[in-house]
């Protein structure tokens, strides 16, 4: 049995505020750093015990990993970091307040843009500072010619599939268990995958941030089963407010 757990980073400040967020690299919020140890407490009394982890470049999500593994001891064990486990990137989005921007363009358009899954935001100007190419973290994406200025989750699925295949399923049948820290559209396109979501579906999938994601394969690779590590009341209500992020107040 092998078995990965995914888990969207905690409660961010802008994820508080209301914001798009995608690559900009804000921190935790206080209610973030205490899902992020719940998540820690958690995955230690369901007896996992990592030897392998993965996150994204963004602080978010790096100190959620660091939070969780500290609380479970773990802090010692390899984790890799990839751009591709970033967040969709929003564009000229980013920054900007989801219920104002449905009060401007409609909670019709928001909704396209925060979950489409073809439809990419408005891009950032490859001169604005918050484009990556403008970013030495992402040197290498510039010299390949791949640092996006906007995307929408089929981009997302673009970059992370593959790094499923080629990394993290070979580190998993190897290790076991397997964490994956990462955020709500870079997960949402590991789940799609796994779970042969359609294009129409995947967007009414709604990640709650900080809580852990389980995904049990046997030793085929073949999925077995998948939950969340949170009670079902808990679980409908926090998906309900990663809903209403962009709907009218």
């Amino acid at each position: 049995m092998f078995k990965l757990v995914l888990i969207r980073h905690g409660e961010s400040t802008w994820n508080k505020e209301n914001r798009f967020t995608g690559w900009t690299d804000v921190d935790l919020s206080e209610r973030g750093f205490k899902e992020a140890l719940e998540a820690g407490k958690k995955l230690k009394e369901a007896g996992f015990n990592f030897r392998f982890a993965y996150t994204s470049f963004l602080k978010r999500a790096i100190k959620t990993l660091n939070i969780i593994l500290e609380e479970m001891d773990l802090l010692w064990i390899p984790v890799e970091k990839t751009w591709r486990l970033n967040e969709k990137h929003y564009g000229i989005l980013q920054g900007l307040n989801k219920t104002e921007m449905v009060e401007k363009y409609g909670e019709k358009q928001v909704l396209i843009w925060r979950r489409s899954y073809d439809v990419r935001p408005p891009a950032l100007d490859d001169k604005d500072e918050r484009h990556p190419k403008n970013s030495i973290r992402y040197a290498n994406l510039t010299e390949e010619g791949s640092a996006p200025g906007t995307e929408a989750l089929i981009d997302t699925v673009a970059r992370i599939v593959p790094f499923w295949k080629s990394d993290i399923s070979e580190k998993l049948k190897e290790h076991k268990e397997v964490i994956v820290a990462a955020h709500g559209n870079s997960l949402r396109g590991i789940v799609k995958y796994l779970k042969n979501i359609s294009d129409e579906d995947i967007i009414s999938l709604n990640l709650p941030t900080g809580i852990p994601y389980v995904f049990e394969f046997d030793e085929n690779m073949k999925l077995v089963k998948d939950y969340f590590l949170a009670d079902e009341e808990t679980l409908k209500k926090l998906m309900e407010e990663v809903a209403n992020q962009g709907k009218k107040k």
